[in-house]
């Protein structure tokens, strides 16, 4: 399977506006006690990591994909991953398409090689042979035997199965954002009047019945006090010249918008730091990004019903919107470059709210720490909680200038809602 070429659109690649412009059973965790078969953490290098790293260069640093477009590759190569090293493992949870035919002393390594080789040679036929040397080195690593055969069959299988499920799903469409011109209606935004991602919504989800199973209750009307106060937050705090805004709050306004996710580097140290095993670790990362894949596209297909305009254009044009607590601003520009899609409700809301969500229910408790680093601010941000990072993400949009805190709010509700119905029916225990 093959993607559309990609290249890293402008808008992500300007600098900010401001400078260039519950409690989890037991089993949910610690799974089955750690083998040779499952890659005990501790006992060597853990190949689920090692290919998610594999996985976040072709998908970023050669690709250039962006985040709609992130997520799919990773859901792709993770769940395959997943299906590979849990039918290695003797099939203790549900598998995500498939559980191919293993007798459990199959290699983990060769399988998990595999495995996301195959998804990411289909996923980027232009980096077939970066991939092929990059897999080659993998198992020129694993001892020759039936043990390597085993897995290399088990994990070909599992790439194959992902590689035909996600055929036709309608990634990377050609359907166009409507463009309104009305009080409230989303237009292209300053400072390149971009369209862009409006096939998000409708590609086919990987966990969820449909797109628009969960729905949000939509922005503020207009007139509404509600409006108002969204409006004049994101008007003080969020602007490019912002006087209230604190050097922390820009930090992390740089940190949650960097398009090279420290989400990456912080699902590979929470399985290092809680000493997942493989197949603790492929269930963990397949659950986390299956999930936030589908909080994507049920986000985007909401983004598409309210089609609703962004804070620069809502603060330039205030005097349009009826509502006397409100003052237009002309010259009002954001700190951060207005990603270009309509605003409500917050795509990286809903993301950051069903992996956070996800992770504390995976871990079975709240208070995890963990940190990430950012390119764009230069700094690594600390967090004590699952919940301190979420609700510090609903923060950062509205101090980035790109969002009203209301379509962050909504946007976390709707992720945490996809992360409940996923978890309901998908990754459960079989024993």
């Amino acid at each position: 399977m093959s993607s559309r070429p990609t290249r890293r659109s402008l808008w992500s690649r300007l600098l900010p506006a401001s400078v260039a412009l519950g409690t989890l059973i037991a089993s949910t965790a610690s799974g089955p006690a750690a083998t040779a078969s499952t890659g005990a953490a501790g006992t060597g290098t853990n190949p689920v990591v090692v290919w998610d790293a594999n996985a976040q260069t072709a998908i970023w640093d050669v690709a250039a994909q962006q985040p709609n477009e992130q997520v799919r590759s990773f859901a792709m190569v993770n769940g395959a991953v997943y299906d590979a090293v849990n039918a290695i493992a003797g099939t203790p949870y549900q598998p995500y398409l498939l559980a191919p035919a293993a007798r459990g002393t199959e290699s983990v390594q060769a399988a998990v090689a595999t495995a996301a080789h195959g998804v990411l040679a289909a996923l980027f036929p232009a980096q077939q042979e970066r991939l092929r040397t990059q897999y080659d080195e993998a198992l020129a690593a694993i001892p020759d035997g039936p043990s390597k055969r085993g897995g290399v069959r088990v994990g070909a299988r599992a790439a194959d199965a992902m590689v035909v499920a996600r055929q036709d799903d309608g990634a990377f469409g050609d359907q166009q954002w409507t463009n309104g011109t009305e009080p409230g209606q989303w237009r292209p935004t300053p400072p390149l009047f971009l369209s862009q991602g409006a096939w998000t919504g409708h590609m086919r989800p990987f966990l969820l019945p449909r797109a628009s199973l969960f729905r949000t209750p939509g922005p503020p009307p207009l007139t509404s006090r509600a409006y108002a106060r969204d409006v004049t937050e994101v008007a003080e705090v969020g602007s490019a010249s912002s006087t209230v805004r604190t050097q922390d709050q820009t930090e992390a306004a740089l940190w949650w918008h960097d398009r090279r996710s420290a989400n990456w580097e912080i699902k590979r140290q929470l399985a290092t730091t809680q000493r997942l095993n493989a197949l603790q670790t492929a269930r963990f990362f397949a659950m986390t990004d299956l999930v936030v894949a589908d909080s994507g596209v049920a986000c985007f297909s909401q983004k598409e019903h309210w089609s609703y305009w962004r804070p620069v254009t809502a603060i330039q044009q205030a005097d349009a919107d009826g509502n006397p607590a409100t003052a237009a601003d002309p010259d009002w520009t954001p700190l951060l470059v207005t990603p270009p899609f309509p605003e409500y409700p917050s795509g990286h809301a809903c993301g950051t709210g069903a992996r956070m969500s996800l992770y504390r229910h995976f871990f079975g408790r709240d208070d995890v720490p963990f940190s990430g680093s950012s390119a764009d601010s230069g700094t690594t941000r600390h967090f004590g909680s699952f919940s301190e990072a979420l609700d510090e993400l609903i923060g950062a949009r509205v101090w980035g200038g790109v969002h009203f805190r209301s379509a962050d709010l909504d946007g976390a509700a709707l992720g945490e809602a996809v992360f409940r119905y996923a978890v309901r029916h998908h990754f459960r225990p079989l024993r």
